[in-house]
């Protein structure tokens, strides 16, 4: 149905030429208007208690909602400018209210508790009684019990979280796109691969300047700090990189996230107080599986004497290569990553420039397809013309083993301004059906990969590939499921711990023989991954795990202490938090000057707070899943339908419709066995 403001047409998929920022503030009033009137109109004298009308009702208003803001969230994301964030922040606020003031509805909350009250209620199928379950959950956490002001004050706090995110969100992609370096000498960028100076050969042209541009995009840093013969230029590179949006580096206090991650703690903590929880942590663990903050907190520590050992002696030899190969007798924090990537050349003949000629992303792409049709036997079918927001964009329908569209993806995967760092995987639409209207799932996958560059293809490295399967693996998750309500469909309403499990496992293709010869074939010479070369792979898969593990313990427990022990008397702390949680997990300590959180989006502008663990307690799982393929593989192919299909209607297709756990033990028949997580680290 066509519509003058695009955000209210009811369209299949967005119209993103059309959508401008000043579509956002009427379509935003509009919506909720009709949403608020329609919970009237479900909560008046006469109006039938049952399922459809409490509960389907809600989920048709929200798909309203969430069709006219789910593009313009991801605009925000990835084509960001000055206009729409004017709108954007404002809006977000207003939808922030919105869902605190219906989760505060206290006739509501009795219509919903009425059908769980209902003598039939166990009767009803079980995705309809998870529904009811998870609404009145999400009820509690949204203060419906409150009396005021507690009740006032939680609602202000809300929205106040919600504006701070944004700005914290905001002030690292302007902090990110503030510096860079201009470079006319080539000899300055000795040891970088022609891939890397392919790419800021590309970053200069775009601004209309000769010779090289370093930027703190992803493919930039990641070219210096593993590449750069250098050293200055990998240490003001770590510099920037690492002090953005603080008050320390090359643009100290201009884009300073400081004061905003003490207000963000302290409204967090007081949140969770006002629900009657003893600190954030503590209330996080109400949508994960983790049961309690000691649990986590053992699971946690348990990890890091297993992994800090390991992790001393690789720093102890890496330091010992530093002085004996590379004459650098004080390795710092910027010299990491070279030192490790030459030292990784030495022991396995094999660096990344070798490999990405086998993984041109067309490829890649091609691969990863063919290996999910054979798993799940559904394909993707790139579909021209479709309304996109940047022209490197494509649009893929997803069709099952009968030819049925189900499904749909938009894919953009190069870095570029006014785009976010880092890679993801988010919701377009949802599947939906309530009997009167029908919606397909499609998702966005969005990565920032090098683009192509004088003529051939984006050659991807490794770690690279891996990403891509990993945001493909939430993409699936969301794209497969089976249940039509979406508060509780695909990833929705899945715990927090368990919702990177599908991602994690895809990656383990990335390092399976028989999945790579899908893809992994020269852009030149068609030639497939030589056996010499994998096996190089494969011997280095698991060089410096124990650093890798201890870093990202450092941020997992950074994370959860922060929420777990925050004292208002105190404030946040959150430099002396990280120090306590280096002395007890790190193996090597960065500059007095390095300030990680303050670009820690993961923790202040997204869904991890109290949850970044999820990543390690996931991965757990996922692993073990991976078991049951590899267990298969022994007798036949670690690509095998019938167990692909079996994860598929166990896992994948069942979203929150129950929990987590029964549908790993569904799969797998059994509990998930801790050593899964240690052995695909090579721990054991």
């Amino acid at each position: 149905m066509s519509h003058d403001n695009p955000l209210l047409a009811d369209d299949i998929l967005p119209a993103f030429s059309r959508i401008r920022p000043e579509h956002v503030p009427p379509a935003i009033e509009t919506i909720l208007a009709e949403y608020r009137a329609g919970i009237d109109a479900l909560l008046a004298p006469g109006a039938p208690r049952d399922f459809a009308t409490v509960m389907l009702t809600q989920e048709r208003l929200e798909q309203r909602l969430a069709r006219a803001w789910a593009p313009v969230s991801h605009l925000h994301s990835v084509a960001d400018n000055e206009a729409l964030r004017k709108v954007y922040g404002p809006a977000e606020e207003q939808l922030t209210d919105h869902a605190i003031e219906l989760g505060q509805n206290r006739d509501l909350y009795a219509a919903v508790q009425a059908l769980a009250d209902a003598p039939d209620f166990a009767g009803l199928p079980r995705p309809e009684r998870a529904l009811v379950e998870h609404a009145l959950r999400d009820f509690r956490l949204s203060g419906v019990a409150l009396e005021e002001p507690a009740r006032s004050r939680f609602r202000e706090i809300g929205v106040e979280l919600s504006k701070l995110s944004t700005e914290f969100s905001n002030a690292v992609l302007d902090a990110s796109e503030a510096w860079h370096e201009h470079i006319t000498d080539e000899r300055d960028l000795a040891g970088i691969p022609e891939s890397g100076r392919a790419v800021l050969r590309q970053y200069a042209e775009d601004q209309d300047l000769d010779g090289y541009l370093v930027t703190l995009k992803q493919p930039s840093v990641h070219a210096v700090l593993s590449y750069a013969d250098n050293r200055g230029l990998r240490e003001r590179v770590y510099w920037a990189y690492q002090t953005r949006a603080s008050d320390q580096g090359p643009n100290a206090g201009k884009f300073d996230n400081s004061a905003r991650i003490e207000k963000i703690l302290a409204l967090r903590h007081e949140a969770a107080q006002l629900l009657g929880f003893a600190n954030a942590a503590e209330e996080s663990l109400a949508t994960k599986m983790a049961a309690s903050p000691t649990e986590v907190m053992e699971f946690l520590h348990d990890l890091a004497a297993r992994a800090r050992p390991v992790a001393q002696q690789e720093l102890a030899t890496l330091r010992e290569f530093a002085r004996s190969e590379l004459k650098l007798d004080n390795l710092e924090s910027w010299d990491v990553g070279y030192a490790s990537e030459k030292l990784r050349q030495q022991r396995y003949a094999l660096d990344e420039e070798q490999l990405k000629p086998y993984f041109p992303l067309p490829s890649v792409i091609e691969g990863l397809f063919g290996l999910t049709e054979k798993l799940y036997g559904i394909t993707h079918a790139l579909r021209e013309g479709v309304d996109v927001w940047h022209p490197d964009v494509r649009y893929y329908d997803v069709r099952d083993a009968d030819g049925r569209v189900f499904a749909g993806a938009y894919v953009d995967l190069y870095a570029r301004n006014g785009k976010r760092g880092g890679a993801w995987m988010d919701v377009c639409r949802a599947r939906f059906d309530d009997g009167a209207q029908s919606q397909l799932p499609v998702a966005f996958l969005t990565c920032n990969f090098a683009p192509p560059t004088e003529g051939k293809p984006a050659l991807l490295t490794h770690d690279d590939v891996l990403t891509l399967f990993h945001e493909f693996g939430h993409g699936l998750h969301h794209l497969l499921t089976e249940i039509t309500l979406p508060s509780i469909g695909g990833i929705d309403g899945v715990e927090w711990d368990a919702v990177e499990l599908p991602s994690q496992f895809m990656e383990n293709f990335g390092w399976n023989r028989q999945a790579l010869d899908l893809f992994a074939r020269h852009y030149e010479t068609g030639e497939r991954l030589p056996d010499e070369l994998f096996g190089r792979m494969l011997a280095a898969r698991h060089f410096h795990a124990g650093l890798f593990l201890v870093r990202q313990l450092e941020f997992a427990l950074f994370d959860f202490l922060l929420h777990l022990e925050y004292d208002p008397a105190q404030g946040a702390r959150t430099l002396a938090v990280l120090e306590q949680v280096r002395k007890q997990v790190a193996v090597l300590y960065p500059p007095a000057w390095q300030r990680f959180p303050h670009g820690f989006s993961h923790v202040f502008a997204g869904g991890y707070a109290a949850g970044y663990y999820s990543y390690l307690w996931a991965e757990l799982l996922s692993t073990d899943a991976f078991g049951a393929f590899e267990e298969v593989a022994e007798s036949g192919s670690v690509i095998d339908s019938v167990t692909g299909e079996r994860f598929r209607r166990e896992f994948l297709s069942v979203g929150a419709s129950r929990p987590a756990l029964e549908s790993f033990i569904a799969f797998r028949g059994r509990k998930p066995e801790p050593e899964a997580l240690l052995r695909s680290h090579g721990l054991v």
